[in-house]
């Protein structure tokens, strides 16, 4: 049985390419443009994840799927410089590895073009960590994966996160990891996408059971509205002058399982994840701009970890 470890996430889902490009704004319609940067940089949920615990000086665990490429070899060896475990991180031979095309505006905003390999093997028999620290996130992208990371944590009483953006699997797939996480937070398209309703309250009910502890959704400015004691609350992120939106989701839920791994209460933790994303957002380049711990206890005293 896995020992409860606070400040050590183990994360499963995926890992993925970015090619971030600068443009003046998204184009509307099809048409050809030029951007003012280009950047290069491992992406992914669950993976952005892992490092923003490593750099808030957590210790992270990824467990994911790529192909054996270049682009595999290169997103493995990005995560280790950022001091992320990577021995659950598997390559299967002939399969590519996630990758996408990001446009990044003037005011932050971005549009995702992902590409991820439908036939890399999705069985999940060769995933047995012996201990899952003191919480586990997962996103969407490995529903089997995730399913079988769940049930071995709660049955060990250790919190779980589910990172629920948009996802290219059908309801039926997610369903399940929905109902098993303890911690639900929902991107604002991706409880439409689950939910049918772009009415965040209305899609909050919808997928709220007894077994959530939280059940949320982010929406950027707006910070996240969740369901407190049968009622729709609201708690904002601190005013950053936004420059890249890319990633500030993904920061939110590490810092929610790294604060949940240490028992914060809830209304603590979703402060500090607030802060985390907030931060992110003030730097370019998606997970180049994640923040460190320094960054955030010079922000806000109050948010130092143990």
């Amino acid at each position: 049985m896995s020992e409860h470890r606070p400040g050590e996430v183990f994360c499963l889902g995926l890992a993925i390419q970015d090619i971030i490009m600068s443009v003046a704004e998204i184009p509307a319609q099809p048409v050809k443009i030029y951007a003012k940067s280009r950047r290069e940089v491992g992406g992914g949920p669950a993976a952005n994840a892992s490092v923003a615990i490593a750099r808030l000086g957590g210790k992270a665990n990824f467990a994911g799927r790529l192909g054996e490429d270049a682009t595999g070899v290169a997103l493995h060896r990005e995560l280790n410089s950022e001091a992320v475990d990577t021995r659950w991180l598997r390559h299967f031979a002939g399969h590519r590895s996630p990758g996408s095309v990001i446009l990044v505006d003037g005011s932050g905003e971005r549009l995702i073009v992902a590409y991820a390999d439908p036939d890399l093997p999705d069985d999940a028999e060769w995933l047995e960590p012996e201990n899952l620290g003191g919480a586990v996130l997962c996103d969407l992208s490995w529903p089997k994966g995730a399913l079988k990371t769940y049930k071995a944590a709660r049955s060990q009483g250790i919190p779980t996160v589910l990172d629920a953006d948009i996802s290219r699997h059908d309801r039926d797939a997610i369903a399940p990891l929905v109902d098993i996480a303890e911690y639900v937070v929902f991107s604002r398209p991706g409880l439409a996408q689950f939910s049918g309703t772009d009415d965040i309250e209305a899609g909050l009910r919808l997928v709220a059971g007894p077994q959530h502890k939280l059940t949320g959704v982010t929406d950027g400015a707006g910070g996240l509205y969740w369901l407190c004691e049968g009622k729709l609350a609201n708690t904002r992120p601190p005013s950053v002058h936004v420059v890249d939106t890319v990633g500030a989701g993904d920061a939110f839920h590490g810092a929610l399982a790294l604060a949940l791994s240490h028992r914060w209460p809830i209304e603590k933790a979703i402060a500090f994840s607030n802060t985390v994303a907030a931060l992110k957002c003030a730097m370019p380049g998606g997970r180049a701009g994640l923040p460190t711990r320094a960054d955030i206890v010079r922000f806000d005293p109050s948010f130092d970890l143990p």
